[in-house]
């Protein structure tokens, strides 16, 4: 791009706001930004963004009718994430959207008057984002996906799946889930009561990974669970598929998971709480503030199951199971 026409480009990015809101009409074009820690291309991210999206379509709020959004995708990059809250920030806009709790800390850590809805967090409380789900406080509310005690029940389920699992490691990375406590808190109570040795399981890399799970994999009658947090998301196909080597079963907290080779998920809807998260904005965009809406806790939850994959790791799964199941692949 030449100097002149970089500058022109410029000129009329920073005049953006200006001229959305001298529109035709003399209705203003409201501003979003919304910051994700996954990748653009990644089908979980994609598929939040497009509940998001619709949320918004059917309360009115049009991307490029009368609302447009700033996007921001951090690839796993904190660093990258960083530098983007404050991109976002400098715009200036209506409202944030914080997908994942480390988009949260990162759009908290720039403003504490523009308002934040946050979706795919874990403990609001816990990380500092609220100081009650009743009574947020801030600038800051949202939609919670899952609660600490499935640390508890996930085990329950792998047991019940995988009864003569005697060990089962709980993966996580602990840069991208500082919150893993959360679930560690019930999973180490629950798997005492079952007379199963707990194990903490932290990675830091594709490498660590490999490594942590290669090291449950030589051990017999090894289960893991996998925790919502946006590094296993990143490394989903490495995780299915050396679950997959290594023989162990796993429970993970989405669907996806179990999509492509793995073998149970329990967890709430995601994309759900996205399209949610839309109601916040709309409120917001119409002068109510975070700290007089209330966080959200997740109402369903599902549980899916893989038979192909229960048969090659020599699982039967139970009538019950089948029953309750959201959704069984063959």
């Amino acid at each position: 791009m030449k100097r002149r026409e970089f500058i022109t480009f410029v000129g009329s990015a920073a005049a953006w706001p200006l001229v959305a809101r001298a529109q035709q009409g003399g209705s203003p074009v409201r501003r979003i930004g919304f910051l994700n820690l996954l990748a653009e291309t990644d089908p979980q991210a994609q598929s939040w963004d497009t509940a998001f999206r619709k949320g918004l379509d059917e309360l009115g709020w049009i991307d490029g009718r009368n609302v447009h959004i700033d996007y921001r995708w951090g690839a796993g990059n904190l660093d990258r994430v960083r530098l983007f809250a404050q991109e976002l920030v400098r715009l200036k806009p209506d409202v944030l959207i914080a997908a994942t709790t480390p988009a949260t800390a990162a759009l908290q850590a720039e403003t504490e008057t523009i308002p934040i809805v946050f979706a795919g967090v874990s403990d609001p409380i816990g990380s500092g984002f609220v100081a009650s789900l009743a009574n947020p406080g801030g600038n800051i509310t949202g939609f919670i996906i899952l609660q600490g005690s499935l640390g508890g029940k996930w085990l329950e389920l792998l047991h019940e799946v995988a009864p003569r699992v005697s060990r089962v490691g709980i993966l996580f990375n602990p840069q991208t889930a500082p919150y893993a406590r959360y679930y560690l808190d019930t999973f180490h109570p629950a798997a005492t009561s079952l007379s199963i040795e707990p194990i903490d399981a932290p990675f830091h890399s594709a490498a660590e990974l490999e490594a942590t799970m290669t090291k449950l994999g030589r051990e017999a009658d090894t289960g893991l669970i996998v925790v919502p947090d946006t590094s296993t998301q990143l490394y989903h196909e490495s995780i299915t598929s050396l679950a997959g080597r290594y023989r162990l079963p796993t429970i993970y907290p989405y669907r996806s998971f179990v999509a492509e080779g793995g073998l149970m998920s329990y967890g709430s809807d995601v994309a759900d709480a996205y399209r949610q998260a839309a109601s916040y904005v709309k409120r917001i965009l119409k002068g109510e503030k975070p700290t007089d809406l209330p966080v959200q806790l997740p109402t369903k939850f599902d549980l899916a199951i893989n038979l192909k994959t229960a048969k090659a790791l020599g699982l039967s799964i139970p009538q019950t199971l089948r029953v309750t199941a959201d959704e069984v692949i063959e």
